[in-house]
């Protein structure tokens, strides 16, 4: 997995590429995240749209990330999800735990 970040009218986008499997992804994420929120940045969105596949593992790391973020005072979105990671959310109910939405621009435009 790569993972890039980017700030667009204050929102903080971070693009995940490749398959996200957990392990040392998960490691990446979390100290990504938590760099950010030192920097008071609290609003973000995290864009699968260059994400392939998704394993039970890369699911809790989502999970995870959206827990450190709302206990920072934060919130956590999600965007542009493929349908094959948008079904994987739907069949584990996690549609009602995370906020998706179809593109990045609507995630951002969702926080103003």
């Amino acid at each position: 997995m790569k993972l890039f970040t980017k700030e667009v009218d204050g929102i903080i986008v971070v693009e995940l590429e490749g398959n996200v499997l957990g392990g040392p992804d998960a490691t990446a994420l979390n100290d990504t995240l938590h760099q950010l929120l030192d920097k008071k940045k609290r609003k973000i969105v995290v864009d699968l749209s260059g994400v392939e596949s998704m394993n039970s593992s890369g699911l809790s790391m989502l999970i995870g990330a959206l827990t450190t973020v709302r206990n920072a005072g934060g919130d956590l979105k999600i965007a542009a999800a493929a349908k094959k990671i948008e079904s994987l959310l739907v069949i584990t109910k996690l549609t009602t735990v995370f906020e998706l939405h179809h593109t990045v621009k609507k995630a951002i435009a969702s926080f103003q």
